[in-house]
């Protein structure tokens, strides 16, 4: 079964025609029409479309995505403006006052 150009019923020993025409009668009454590729817009209306779309799918989505990162851009501005405050000098002494303050005068390291 090499795939020759004449294939065989092999029950009947028929030609059964060749690929998608397998010898059956010709249908009626289907008609088809065509226009020619020049003529046709397949692009009509898709700049249109895909705005209107895309903003559709972003207000059914903002909801969902803007909070959590709201919250995390604050969170985190607020961890770095604390760690600044730290690392400077009114915070480091602000720090050595409260160590101080917590063992009654004494020394926290060492």
């Amino acid at each position: 079964m090499g795939g020759g150009s004449e294939p065989l019923d092999t029950k009947h020993g028929k030609f059964l025609g060749g690929w998608g025409n397998i010898g059956s009668q010709t249908q009626k009454g289907v008609i088809s029409y065509s226009i020619s590729a020049n003529r046709q817009r397949p692009l009509a209306g898709t700049l249109n479309a895909a705005v209107f779309n895309s903003w559709r799918r972003f207000r059914g989505q903002a909801l969902y995505v803007i909070p959590p990162f709201a919250i995390a851009y604050l969170c985190m501005d607020w961890a770095i403006e604390k760690n600044e405050y730290y690392n400077s000098k009114v915070g480091r002494m602000e720090d050595e006052k409260a160590a101080a303050e917590a063992t009654g005068g004494g020394t926290v390291r060492g």
